[in-house]
């Protein structure tokens, strides 16, 4: 497996840890609906939290929450009205992003709550 794809790995990882460690229930990872792949869908009282990971062993182009395009967000919105449906689910749903920058033994983790507002 390619390196960038272990950083992958371990990035959805640490995010998801991170994640219950706030409190979160998982209920999906890798979740799939026609074009999209969703990182992580998780739940926490009646917030239904959309995560994109993004991960890099540098921040020298940039943050990795700042490489979410719009496409990415249009088939994002589209798989979680599906998922809210399909499951019959009453909550407000957010869409969050965690940028991870792992360069050997430092690790930094940026949460971005409702972070398509930011973009």
């Amino acid at each position: 497996m390619a390196s960038h794809n272990e950083l992958g790995i371990l990035g959805e990882q640490l995010a998801l840890d991170y994640l219950v460690k706030k409190g979160f229930s998982i209920r999906e990872k890798n979740w799939r609906f026609q074009k999209a792949e969703v990182d992580i869908i998780a739940q926490k009282d009646d917030i239904l939290a959309v995560v994109e990971v993004k991960t890099r062993s540098s921040n020298f182009f940039g943050e990795p929450q700042d490489f979410v395009r719009d496409h990415k967000i249009k088939l994002l919105t589209k798989a979680i009205d599906h998922y809210v449906q399909t499951e019959d689910l009453d909550v407000e749903v957010r869409f969050d992003v965690i940028g991870i920058v792992k360069k050997d033994l430092d690790t930094s983790i940026i949460h971005l709550e409702d972070a398509f507002y930011h973009f």
